[in-house]
């Protein structure tokens, strides 16, 4: 079967057209494109006008697209920012009605149910090392813990790249002090969340999501962007906190001419990467494996069930 699913996140509205079959997945087409629907939302509690036509604009192209490819059935799923909105439900219903989506907002349990059904959806089922997926959003980051393909821990946790960005970095470029009192943030949130027992079983790390993906891209100078490198590539805690100490001590302006960082994603990447380190510090990791397959690909994946 042939299905569309657009993911409208807090900091980027993305793509994916595939045909799902019982033989596996075949990709034919995929785009991210950010804007930042989480723009105020934490000050606020209501979408922003600007934040919603800069979605709709996503959307309008997208729908070409489904519809170029003959799509059989197009979802639509929105997270963090649209839950936590006043004038959320409205949107959620023009999504659906202008542009034919099947527009559904995620509880937590199933964003979380998704993320671990995309990236573990290549693995070996029989490989049962207690895996934490780590899928850090604009709004939020979900923390799922399973073996093979069964979750047995899951938190959505209220920090994000734009949630956090907003918070804590007004400087350019950010300062000691605010990276720090970001760092302790994202530490004690963290830390509430994931029960010791929890964090002490977990023996490997997936990262899904624009932040995780960027990494390995500036990691490998890649120049164009090439999914198929940075889908299973490993980054140790190491090499992540170097690449954010590089990060952190440029400007914006510097910042977005970066090898491998996507221009529209460096006014958060550095929030992402102190979120990515802290998590792996949550759990006790020193890497983690980077994957291209996240809820884009476990909403396919349900669509045909």
């Amino acid at each position: 079967m042939r299905i569309g699913v657009v993911d409208i996140g807090t900091n980027s509205t993305r793509l994916l057209v595939a045909d799902v079959a019982p033989r596996g997945v075949t990709v034919l087409d995929r785009d991210s494109i950010v804007t930042r629907l989480g723009q105020g939302v934490d000050a606020t509690g209501r979408l922003a006008d600007e934040a919603m036509d800069r979605v709709r604009a996503a959307l309008r192209q997208y729908r070409e697209r489904l519809d170029a490819q003959q799509t059989e059935r197009d979802v639509a799923v929105l997270t963090s920012a649209v839950r936590d909105a006043a004038n959320g439900p409205a949107f959620v219903d023009e999504v659906a009605g202008d542009y034919r989506l099947r527009a559904q907002v995620l509880t937590g349990d199933e964003e979380a149910r998704l993320t671990f059904l995309g990236a573990t959806s290549d693995r070996d089922p029989q490989d049962d090392t207690p895996v934490v997926v780590i899928d850090i959003g604009g709004g939020s980051t979900e923390l799922v813990v399973g073996h093979g393909k069964d979750i047995d821990f899951h938190e959505s946790t209220q920090a994000g790249v734009v949630r956090q960005t907003e918070r804590h970095l007004p400087s350019d470029p950010p300062t000691e002090q605010e990276l720090k009192a970001l760092a302790a943030d994202v530490r004690d949130v963290f830390a509430a969340a994931v029960p010791h027992d929890v964090k002490r079983a977990v023996a490997k790390a997936i990262a899904v999501a624009g932040t995780a993906t960027q990494l390995a891209a500036i990691d490998q100078h890649l120049d164009p962007y090439d999914p198929e490198r940075v889908h299973g590539h490993v980054l140790s805690l190491a090499r992540i906190e170097a690449i954010l100490t590089a990060l952190a001590s440029l400007p914006l302006a510097e910042r977005r001419s970066i090898i491998g960082l996507h221009p529209d994603r460096a006014p958060t990447i550095v929030a992402g990467c102190v979120l990515l380190v802290e998590a792996l510090k949550t759990f006790g990791l020193d890497s983690v494996e980077i994957s291209e397959h996240d809820i884009l690909r476990g909403a396919a994946l349900s669509a045909t069930e």
